[in-house]
């Protein structure tokens, strides 16, 4: 489907049913190589508005699936294993393309909040609650977020600050969560 917005769309349509979201593939882009797939997390780094958005989306599923199978433990063990995974792919990313921190790059946000997640639980208040505050924390780039996305160089640039919003975001659900007064 595509999504078009404005006076294009055809008549009896409304016009937000043409807008695309999905970006062409960069014609640089092979994704015969694996680094790809992982980098964009399986092609959520190309869709439009908001990559970003769209690859913390994309890996909610995930992480509510190892939630679902092991808990928290599991996903504990994911997050350790996609940190290597992601480093590796958003360096690969970047020599082939010759780019850093391109917004098609989205891994970064998968680990991020995965970390934001791990104190949800099931709990579907909560899940939403760590998308939103992982993305507030992703967004404004205050403090560590903001130092680790200017100052740290190469993979490690690109990853820290969604790894550092993540962390921020599972403290305040772990507060909510602990705290609250109406439970959870």
């Amino acid at each position: 489907m595509k999504l078009c917005l404005g006076k294009s769309a055809t008549p009896g349509t409304l016009p937000f049913m043409k807008l695309n979201i999905l970006r062409s593939r960069p014609p640089h882009l092979d994704f015969r190589k694996p680094h790809n797939w992982v980098a964009t997390w399986f092609g959520c780094g190309l869709m439009v508005p908001a990559p970003g958005t769209w690859g913390t989306l994309g890996g909610m599923p995930f992480a509510l699936a190892f939630m679902a199978l092991g808990g928290p433990a599991l996903l504990a063990i994911a997050i350790v294993a996609i940190i290597p995974i992601g480093l590796w792919a958003t360096r690969s990313f970047e020599e082939e393309t010759q780019t850093h921190d391109s917004s098609i790059i989205v891994v970064d946000e998968v680990a991020g909040i995965w970390i934001a997640l791990l104190p949800a639980g099931l709990d579907p208040i909560l899940f939403v609650a760590g998308f939103f505050l992982f993305r507030l924390f992703d967004i404004v780039k205050a403090g560590p977020v903001g130092w680790a996305d200017r100052k740290l160089p190469g993979a490690w640039g690109v990853m820290a600050d969604d790894l550092i919003a993540g962390v921020f975001a599972a403290l305040c659900l772990w507060a909510i969560k602990t705290y609250a007064p109406f439970g959870f």
